[in-house]
């Protein structure tokens, strides 16, 4: 560091306060090191190119450590529950597996309903998937069965490819329910199974990261377009309404309308028993809310509304007196496993691809969360294997697709759940209800499920307010937000997923398309650089043009980053280039012309030797002295010596094409330094346009340097051949100070001239 430099800092320090200023002296370092090009660096650090790693030959080892890896790996229940602690853990799951237990039994038979299935298929699923999850799951604290968003999505399936329409009895025109169900459980267990193979599979080639394409803002303005789904599916529950199935666009709109026509219809008794089974839910969840430091456990109230609302109708008669719709029958048991359908493949396949990516995007997110707070890993790619085998052989077993519920997950974490034991626990408190209780329920009214499943929703329709702290925060995830709500809410679950993502994968390539270009200036006193529009102390160096694009450059934005680059540049180069073109062919055929009239001149003339060489090349244009031992046709010598002397006398370095000699303005720097620290990569357009640049700006006088190119870039370049005999590594810095300080030292280098070594 220079004598400038310390006094430049002293002064600064002089400004600031006494304990700023010691501390500043403090953090103060001085490095001298060589100035350095890539060449150099390469050959300083002994670079040498990375060898890949093939794992794919780790795939076909065989030993016996391998193959016990392997079986922990698919099957995590092997590795933790041998060293399972019971003292520690095992009353707090049995406690939370209680809990979860209590609030699975009614979500379980209202999501049922949800999905437009027998209530008690609710109930299936809540017992072989959340047991299949307990032995290959890795995250200790979700809780996998019936969820919301994923029951919908099963309901829009349903009624779409089974609309009460087909079951139509022609004798009465009443609609033949058991044909109907029937129908609805084949398609929905065949979903599951189709679901679940897409899961495995995605699992097992690894194909967990697919979920990253699924942003937290897409996700939640997913869920809550879902959840407003939810919400207008189970009005005619409420309103004790019937209403015909719509599926596709806009069938939520053409819902509304239809409940909003058909008010008047509504059934009274069952208006007032959602109301006061909503009421009763809102406020036992506030008494909860309240309480919840002295309880050990949260209230029940789902489970206490579901057994005080079957006892109120059994015992009032709810159905018969006031017309109130009940679950009714609800068999006792298990049924047996049955195969999926192939015949109903075809129509499924997109369905069941939507369902899996979106129900696993809802348990890998839950699963990190709770990981990060406890301290645990997920793998994302078993967690993808192990809800696929949960709805796989939920499926032959009549069940729907589960993902994992953030209400239940949250009571599994609060009530002292460590482990997946508290799912196997809950699993076998709903089997006894299956195989004992489950009859007990069948006067339960669809009413009160309804308003259950409508109080639950409360969470999701409270991420509304994600829409003022995004507009606040990040305006383009606010963009992600409503374009995912609105085409859902609009298309349907299916396609508004699918546009949701191309939205959001678009909106990526046109940020790339807009970065943010900056000229680049020295802080004062520092080898740092920064965008002199946004820092005052940052200064250009004179004759050189610091560029930065905050975007690596590639085909889609190779284009507007030479666009940008020439405008912040403040020359008009494309126009100073086609100006000195025109200026060379003038010259050229001016002396053409004059080469011509000379050669006439020297045949007519006698007793007169002359001898002129004109050389009509664009870059190489010279002339030999011009010997008259006479003065004749004086002036048109005179014209012809004046033009090649000028050319000799403007010309020795650049052959008579400079600016200069031809009257062109010159820019106004001479060195152009390009920061790349910002690629990431490199492809065959970027690679074009930097050579289009070295090209264009050589034409104009301005030597182009490159600076901060990461290795892995810097190989690239190499593959792509970016570098030649007149590109070559030395036109490469380790930073933008080096190329600066190369630049200023050789302000008219050529790529030929040798890269000198200098000291900082």
């Amino acid at each position: 560091m220079g004598p400038s430099e310390a006094s430049g800092q002293r002064d600064t320090q002089t400004l600031l306060p006494v304990p700023q200023a010691m501390e500043l002296r403090k953090r103060d370092y001085h490095v001298e090191r060589p100035l350095l090009n890539q060449e150099q660096l390469e050959e300083l650090g002994c670079w040498t190119s990375a060898t890949g790693t093939r794992q794919w030959r780790t795939w076909f080892q065989c030993s016996r450590a391998r193959a016990r890896a392997l079986l922990f790996q698919h099957l995590p229940v092997l590795a933790w529950l041998p060293r399972y602690p019971l003292r520690d853990w095992l009353l707090g799951d049995l406690l939370a597996g209680l809990s979860v237990a209590i609030m699975q039994l009614p979500q379980g038979l209202a999501y049922a309903l949800l999905a437009g299935l027998p209530p008690v298929f609710g109930l299936y699923s809540s017992f072989y998937p959340v047991f299949v999850y307990f032995l290959f799951g890795t995250s200790r604290h979700i809780s996998v069965g019936t969820f919301a968003v994923m029951s919908v999505m099963v309901g829009s399936v349903t009624e779409s490819l089974a609309p009460d329409e087909n079951f139509l009895q022609a004798v009465n025109s009443t609609i033949d329910e058991a044909t109907r169900d029937a129908t609805r459980v084949e398609l929905a267990s065949t979903l599951s199974v189709l679901v679940g193979l897409f899961q495995v599979g995605l699992g097992l080639v690894r194909f967990g990261f697919v979920v990253t394409y699924l942003s937290e803002p897409l996700v939640r303005g997913y869920t809550t377009a879902a959840s407003v789904q939810v919400f207008v599916s189970q009005l005619k529950y409420v309103f004790g309404l019937q209403l015909s199935s719509r599926s596709g666009p806009l069938s939520l709109i053409y819902t509304v309308l239809e409940v909003c026509s058909k008010l008047p219809q509504s059934v009274v008794g069952t208006v007032v028993t959602a109301v006061v089974a909503g009421v009763v839910l809102v406020l036992v969840k506030l008494l909860n809310d309240k309480l919840h430091r002295r309880l050990p456990l949260p209230i029940p109230g789902e489970l206490l509304t579901l057994i005080g609302a079957t006892a109120i109708s059994y015992g009032v008669g709810l159905k018969h007196r006031f017309g109130v719709d009940i679950v009714g029958n609800i068999p006792a048991g298990l049924v047996p496993p049955a195969a999926p359908n192939p015949q109903l493949f075809a129509s499924l396949v997109g369905y069941a691809f939507t369902i899996a990516v979106v129900g696993f995007a809802i348990a890998i997110s839950l699963g990190k969360i709770f990981a990060l707070r406890h301290g645990y890993r997920v793998d994302s790619n078993q967690e993808l294997v192990a809800l696929g085998l949960s709805n796989l052989i939920g499926g032959i077993f009549q069940c729907f697709p589960v993902s994992c519920s953030m209400s239940r997950s949250l009571v599994q974490e609060g009530a002292g759940g460590n482990t997946q034991v508290a799912g196997a626990v809950s699993s076998l408190f709903i089997l006894i209800i299956i195989v004992k209780l489950g009859e007990l329920f069948r006067d339960l009214p669809k009413a009160v499920l309804a308003a259950a499943i409508i109080v639950n929703l409360k969470g999701m329709l409270m991420q509304f307010t994600d829409i003022p702290s995004l507009w606040k925060s990040n305006r383009m995830d606010l963009l992600i937000w409503l374009v995912t709500f609105v085409a859902t809410i609009l298309l349907n679950l299916d396609i508004g997923l699918a546009v949701a993502v191309v939205f959001s994968l678009l909106l990526v390539v046109v940020r790339t398309q807009l970065p943010h270009y900056s000229v680049l200036g020295q802080v004062t006193d520092t080898d740092i650089y920064q965008d002199v529009a946004e820092y005052s102390e940052a200064r250009e160096v004179p004759g050189v043009k610091v560029f930065r694009s905050s975007a690596t450059m590639y085909f889609a934005n190779a284009e507007l980053y030479s666009d940008a680059l020439k405008q912040r540049c403040g020359i008009d180069v494309d126009h100073l280039m086609s100006q000195k073109k025109k200026r060379l062919r003038k010259k050229e055929q001016k002396l053409k012309r004059l080469q011509k009239t000379l050669q006439k001149q020297t045949a007519a003339s006698e007793g007169t030797s002359v001898s002129i060489h004109v050389n009509t090349s664009v870059r190489d244009m010279e002339s030999n002295n011009v010997e008259d031992s006479k003065a004749q046709q004086a002036s048109t010598g005179n014209e012809v010596e004046d033009i090649a002397a000028g050319g000799q006398e403007d010309t020795k370095a650049s052959n008579g094409s400079t600016l200069k000699a031809l009257g062109l303005p010159q820019p106004h720097f001479h060195s152009l330094v390009l920061d790349l620290s910002a690629l990431s990569f490199v492809d065959t357009v970027c690679i074009k346009s930097l050579k289009n640049i070295f090209r264009d700006f050589r034409e104009i006088e301005v030597e182009v340097y490159l600076a901060a190119c990461h290795t892995p870039v810097v190989t690239q370049l190499e593959a792509g051949h970016f570098f030649d005999a007149s590109i070559t590594k030395q036109h490469l810095f380790a930073s933008v100070h080096d190329a600066v300080l190369f630049a200023l030292q050789h302000p008219k280098s050529s790529p030929a001239n040798p890269v000198l070594m200098t000291k900082l």
